[in-house]
């Protein structure tokens, strides 16, 4: 994809003009979102911040895919035009590096709830790990946590899993296109994910507990790339006062 907009991050921090009509295409910055808030928390600061420098009240900020509030890593926030090119960013691929831990689920397949059941895995060996990840790879079908922000009938599916109703989540086609071993100390397994958009890494840690005849749960997630941005160039929340004046 042709980049057009402004891109801010690591490698060309520069304190932004004073008028948004300076930026015909919009800007793009990549951000290190920080463990507990959500991607929403992110978008309402910057467009706060980016609202007073620009003196621009109706000014557009959104982001390029969303990051869970146990999650850390690239999101990138779009300011102005740059907008409208939040769909083509999202659809390109990610990397995740993923913390799963094996013998136990949960819920919502992450931390944000309580363990509700527990496995056997003293019988995980790492060849056992290796022989699995092929059947990971490649395009299928991943059934999404019913704890997401997936919508049906035009709730969100969290919702109605919060209020108690029965949810039915259909399987979405995703791409995971490499998986590797990063660390494996029973019972924690860590994996670099590359993947397409709409993957749900806390559905891929479920299933990989599932296939090792177990159970198993993320415990940390870290998105190291997304849209063409590394991790090492994103920008720290408070490096957005190089950038924009409040």
């Amino acid at each position: 994809m042709e980049e057009k907009f402004l891109t801010i991050d690591k490698d060309s921090i520069q304190m932004l003009q004073g008028n948004i009509d300076d930026y015909p295409c919009g800007i793009v910055i990549p951000i290190d979102k920080p463990y507990r808030w959500t991607s929403a928390d992110v978008v309402r600061k910057v467009k706060f911040i980016a609202q007073k420098h620009f003196h621009k009240k109706n000014l557009k900020v959104g982001h390029a895919g969303t990051l869970d509030p146990l999650a850390t890593g690239i999101l990138l926030v779009c300011i102005g035009k740059a907008t409208k090119q939040a769909e083509a960013l999202q659809a390109e691929r990610k990397e995740y590096i993923a913390e799963i831990e094996l013998g136990a689920t949960t819920p919502c397949f992450d931390l944000e709830k309580e363990i509700d059941k527990r496995y056997p895995y003293e019988h995980i060996t790492r060849e056992m790990v290796e022989q699995m990840i092929p059947r990971f790879i490649g395009e299928q079908d991943q059934v999404p946590p019913i704890f997401s922000a997936k919508l049906i009938d035009g709730t969100r599916a969290y919702e109605m899993a919060r209020a108690g109703e029965e949810v039915v989540m259909k399987p979405a086609r995703i791409t995971i296109y490499n998986l590797e071993i990063l660390e494996f100390s029973l019972p924690k397994l860590v994996l670099r994910v590359e993947c397409s958009k709409g993957t749900y890494i806390r559905s891929l840690a479920r299933d990989v507990g599932a296939a090792l005849e177990s159970g198993g749960h993320l415990t940390g997630l870290t998105r190291t790339l997304s849209g063409g941005f590394g991790i090492g160039k994103a920008l720290k929340m408070e490096d957005l006062d190089q950038v924009m004046k409040r």
